[in-house]
């Protein structure tokens, strides 16, 4: 008896997230979880855990040639922080947002001193982005909001 092959069109499928991740980014990607900014640190205490909204969150995540600072498998989104060495590469960052979202994912982007400063107003607009990406919400989610 032989097992069916893995589907690699499946967006969130654990082949897919794999494909194209290279050995050493693994590695680079532990070792940035072990010393995470300020900001990091910060959403990372809303996001682990589900505590958000009930989203799954990964941290520092290798794809390809890049090391995203999170993402939320289950909808495709991407949220990347921008500490003041960002000012300087704007276009670096903007051939990796475009790749990134050749993957079919989608990228948000913050400064670290708005995560700081403005928590609320980027948890905000973190949850309309999932919204958006989530068209229908589980019956689970709608009554956590009529609440």
């Amino acid at each position: 008896m032989t097992l069916p092959e893995a589907d690699v069109s499946y967006p969130l499928s654990r082949v897919r997230e794999r494909v194209g991740v290279r050995a050493d980014a693994k590695g680079k990607a532990r070792e940035l979880r072990a010393r995470m900014t300020d900001a990091e640190a910060l959403l990372w205490q809303h996001f682990r855990g589900r505590r958000f909204q009930g989203f799954k969150f990964r941290r520092q995540r290798a794809l390809g040639p890049y090391i995203l600072d999170f993402i939320c498998l289950e909808v495709g989104l991407v949220i990347e922080m921008d500490g003041g060495q960002h000012a300087e590469q704007q276009a670096y960052d903007q051939a990796r947002t475009a790749w990134i979202e050749t993957q079919g994912l989608t990228v948000i982007r913050f400064w670290n001193h708005e995560v700081m400063n403005e928590t609320p107003a980027v948890l905000e607009q973190i949850w309309q982005a999932l919204r958006a990406l989530t068209p229908t919400l589980s019956r689970e989610r709608e009554r956590e909001q009529d609440t």
